[in-house]
Order: C-alpha cells, then structure tokens, then sequence
C-alpha cells in the first residue's frame, strides 16, 4: 500500500497499492467496498475531495485519475505529466486539484472539467509531495532536490 486517506466524514478510507488497485474500504468495518478501475499501474498517491464526493489518484503510469466515490466511475484521466505521478490533492474548495511528478513539474487543474489549469513550475529533480494552503492560494512542493517550493496557485487575473 502506497497511500491512504479518510474520507472527510471519516466513514471511509481509500488505499492506492504498488498491485495497481485503488480501493474504497468502509472505516469502521474494514470492507472493501469499491475497487475502482481504469488506472494503468500502481497507484501512488490518493485523496478524497473536500465534499467525499469523488477521489483523486497519481498513478505511476503517468496519468492523475478522479473517480466518482460512491459508484466507482471514473470522472476524468489527466494526462501531462511525463513521469510517475507522486503526489495529488484537491483545493479546499474542491475545485482544483495538485500533482507533482517525477519530471519534476507540479501542476494544477481544473476538478470539474479535467482540464490543465498552469504548470506552477519544476524542480531540478522529482516532485515527491504537494499541497494546497489552506486559503486555496498557494501550493507548496517538496521535491527529490531537497527544496520546498510555495507557488502561487491563482489563476492569473484573479483578483486577491
């Protein structure tokens, strides 16, 4: 297992594995309740949103893969990374989400429509974690380079 993470209701836990599975395990049980297909390889890094409505995973297949929570259905595969995706996270708000990859870029996009919203910037080497503030504006990164990195993670044009 290679990540885990509660549900924002704590009633569920979503696990991402090196045997390329991603499941949805009911937290007081222990059941196994989805597993959830389509991604590529193992999975790396996973996080539910804000709302527990959907689930974010990096997947060592280059791709960040956002399921629909309750069914099983994959929402969208975010394809822009050229290396193992590491890390992923969605914006308090649930309207973004973060990765940061072996190619050393961190990202960020749109959670509705899966589109590439900016590349935030790179590290001389891989991107091992990333995350949003609490305020949603800015993304800090820490990296294989031994560096943490804040980025401004506002769309350009908006306002403060």
């Amino acid at each position: 297992v290679m990540s885990v993470a509660f549900s924002p209701d704590g009633k569920r836990i979503v696990s991402g594995s090196h045997d390329d599975t991603l499941k949805v395990w009911d937290a007081e049980s222990g059941e196994e309740r989805l597993t959830l297909k389509g991604h590529t390889g193992s999975v790396s890094s996973v996080s539910f949103s804000p709302d527990g409505k959907r689930i974010v995973g990096g997947i060592y297949g280059r791709e960040v893969m956002v399921w629909d929570s309750e069914t099983g259905l994959l929402i969208h595969q975010l394809n822009g990374h050229y290396g193992t995706v590491n890390s992923v996270c969605f914006s308090p708000d649930g309207k973004r989400i973060v990765s940061g990859s072996n190619d050393h870029a961190v990202k960020v996009w749109d959670a509705a429509t899966g589109k590439e919203l900016l590349t935030l910037g790179h590290h001389s080497d891989g991107v091992e974690s990333a995350s949003f503030s609490p305020d949603g504006e800015r993304v800090v990164s820490g990296g294989v380079d031994n560096v943490l990195k804040v980025w401004d993670a506002r769309m350009p044009g908006k306002s403060r």
